[in-house]
């Protein structure tokens, strides 16, 4: 199954960057060396991260490279480079490549999960089915292998732009395809996101959040307005990255390889940043969790581990100031609450005008957590870091007072 896909995947990856297939498949091949020469020393996480690392920035500081540093007489090849960026896609295959370095590293050093506590406390696998965390820790030892390693990097339906699986979870379903979901609920995932389409036509229509945000027009505007636009493009980015997710997951499921949903909450349903982190762009979370933050010491250094998983989340979008500011304001929201949360586990309400002040609390905080969330997205994708400074004095006037005030 893996050579017919490597096919397939193949004559997809030729349509989609031509010549620059050629990168693809060094980069990559030199990753695999790398892996299956030193994941059994100690140093391996380190020199797994500085070359991907490496290669991430490199490939958009020279815009996924010219053949010509190569020689003129290989120029010619820059005439056929496809219908898209290779460097662009490339993003997802650094989180595969490093995916498949830590799986087999692991694989190395013996399993130490405990299967059946974990079917004691999973639902999904009470109910008898195989939960994502299962298909992550199966044992998959024979399948460590270049045209496997291959097939997982190219998969055509998760290419372009995810959801992203870990090597393990997509290794384990490609000889048995998964059988979580019926065909009736493929065929109604598919009609939900028909359905999901036709709402984002009927918003691009009516509302005008991108408009304002992308012609500059913000600044005429009035505190109050410009958090109305700010929260528009939250939504609004929300529901068109579910569509695009939802819409390749479909496709994978269709061809039996079932891949975390991106997008399992809507983003007004989440009161606080770590629940908004844990369901937007879901499969990614898991990715971080699993290759960066647990690696890193977990909840016992959660306080310092943000700061290097935001750093890396925004280099990996892209090279950009504005991106790299959103990044730290996100941390810099992250600390307050944590403080909270960790005062309010301890709490414990023992009348019901206690829990009742305990409800309002929280809604309270709900609150700030989505204003944050809208000041940290208006720095990242619409005002950028300059605009922080216009948006402070906006802020200090009298009705930026109040607009704080009220949300």
């Amino acid at each position: 199954m893996s050579i017919l896909w490597l096919f397939i995947s193949f004559i997809y990856l030729f349509y989609l960057h031509g010549a620059c297939v050629i990168f693809i498949l060094s980069i990559a091949s030199l990753n695999f060396l790398l892996v299956k020469s030193f994941a059994r020393r100690n140093c391996f996480p380190f020199l797994l991260w500085i070359f991907n690392i490496f290669f991430l920035i490199f490939n958009r500081v020279y815009e996924g490279y010219s053949f010509s540093i190569f020689g003129q007489h290989w120029a010619y090849l820059d005439n056929f480079r496809g219908t898209f960026r290779w460097h662009i896609c490339f993003n997802f295959v650094i989180l595969r490549m490093i995916s498949f370095g830590y799986d087999y590293h692991w694989a190395q050093q013996g399993s130490h999960f405990d299967h059946e506590k974990h079917v004691q406390r999973c639902h999904v696998c009470k109910s008898g089915k195989l939960c994502y965390q299962i298909q992550q820790e199966r044992n998959i030892s024979e399948n460590y292998t270049f045209a496997m390693y291959l097939c997982y990097l190219v998969y055509a339906p998760l290419y372009i732009s995810g959801p992203i699986i870990s090597f393990n979870a997509f290794a384990s379903q490609l000889e048995v395809p998964q059988n979580n979901y019926l065909r009736r609920d493929v065929l109604w995932y598919g009609l939900r996101w028909i359905f999901s389409l036709l709402l984002m036509e009927l918003m691009t229509h009516i509302f005008y959040y991108n408009a304002f945000a992308i012609s500059g027009m913000w600044k005429l505007l009035s505190p109050l307005d410009v958090f109305i636009v700010g929260y528009g493009v939250l939504n609004f980015m929300w529901l068109k990255f579910f569509l695009i997710w939802r819409y390749f997951r479909l496709w994978s499921l269709i061809c039996g390889i079932e891949a975390p949903e991106n997008m399992p909450r809507c983003v007004n349903n989440c009161h606080n940043l770590e629940t908004f982190w844990k369901n937007w762009h879901a499969s990614f979370n898991k990715w971080l969790v699993r290759y960066m933050y647990i690696p890193l010491g977990g909840s016992q250094k959660k306080l310092y581990n943000i700061w290097a998983i935001f750093t890396f989340v925004a280099v990996w979008h892209d090279l950009e100031w504005k991106l790299l500011s959103w990044a730290w304001l996100t941390c810099l929201f992250f600390i307050p609450e944590m403080v909270v949360k960790s005062a309010a586990d301890s709490f414990q309400a023992e009348s019901a005008f206690g829990g009742f002040l305990v409800r309002e609390l929280r809604a309270f905080a709900g609150s700030i957590t989505i204003t944050c969330l809208m000041i940290a997205n208006l720095v990242g994708y619409v005002i950028g870091p300059s605009g922080v400074n216009w948006l402070m004095s906006q802020f200090l006037t009298r009705e930026g007072t109040l607009i704080c005030f009220i949300f």
